[in-house]
């Protein structure tokens, strides 16, 4: 699946990337804050079905305990017939997986005008291309506990160098998966340059690091990790389909 044909990003396209609700104020993900610290109660939300659409949230969660991180990635063993990408492709992806890292997560696609991610959800920018498309493919969720959090916690300890080498599954709802396997990571990056200069198709992983401008502890970055395509394979219709359950981060 790997391409040699080169993809490249122009300049222009933040300001789709703004209209799409990917812009770095939504990206940075909010996801530090103590809702104690700035005197508010947060309250239990129901979930929402995922065929229901939800109005944008504007909401302070809460950083729940950090998790150990999982064991080595498991490598693509010799029973994996890695298949060509199928062209042309208009397939969306639907589920995200780390399994090194213990992430796994439905995707949908980010609301217009989105000034707060859900939580329980990875979401993706249609600003940007999706798995097969020969492009840059960008994917981004809370640094909470069973969302994103792992890949925080992982790019803390030696820059991240533990995470280069594991395999991350994208699905995509005509079941398919595509298999990636993580070559950099970027820390305390305040814009999405690294994902615009990329060529090619490479996935991009993004998760805050720090709460929102005006919250204590402010730093108003993200951490990005880069992974390259290793191949697809036809993909179980209930694994390349589960059920999004997006809630409305308390």
């Amino acid at each position: 699946m790997r391409r040699t044909a080169h993809f490249v990003v122009g300049r222009l396209l933040p300001a789709a990337l703004t209209a799409a609700g990917v812009a770095l104020v939504v990206a940075g993900l909010l996801a530090w804050s103590d809702p104690k610290a700035i005197g508010a109660v947060p309250s239990p939300m129901p979930s929402v079905p995922p065929a229901t659409p939800i109005a944008s949230p504007t909401a302070v969660p809460t950083l729940p305990p950090l998790p150990s991180l999982g064991p080595a990635s498991p490598s693509v063993g010799p029973e994996v017939t890695l298949l060509p990408t199928p062209t042309p492709r208009n397939a969306a992806s639907t589920r995200v997986v780390v399994p090194a890292l213990g992430i796994d997560l439905p995707v949908i696609a980010a609301p217009p005008d989105e000034t707060f991610p859900y939580c329980d959800v990875a979401e993706y920018s249609k600003a940007f291309k999706q798995p097969g498309q020969d492009g840059p493919v960008f994917i981004y969720a809370h640094a909470r506990e069973g969302m994103f959090l792992p890949i925080l916690e992982a790019s803390r300890v030696a820059d991240g160098e533990k995470m280069k080498g594991m395999v991350v599954q994208v699905y995509t709802d005509d079941d398919m998966v595509f298999l990636y396997e993580i070559a950099d990571v970027y820390r305390r990056q305040d814009t999405l340059d690294v994902v615009f200069d990329s060529q090619g198709e490479n996935l991009f992983l993004q998760t805050s690091e720090g709460p929102p401008k005006g919250f204590p502890g402010y730093t108003g970055t993200v951490v990005i990790v880069r992974a390259t395509p290793l191949g697809s394979q036809a993909a179980d219709p209930e694994d390349a389909h589960p059920t999004p359950r997006p809630v409305v981060c308390s």
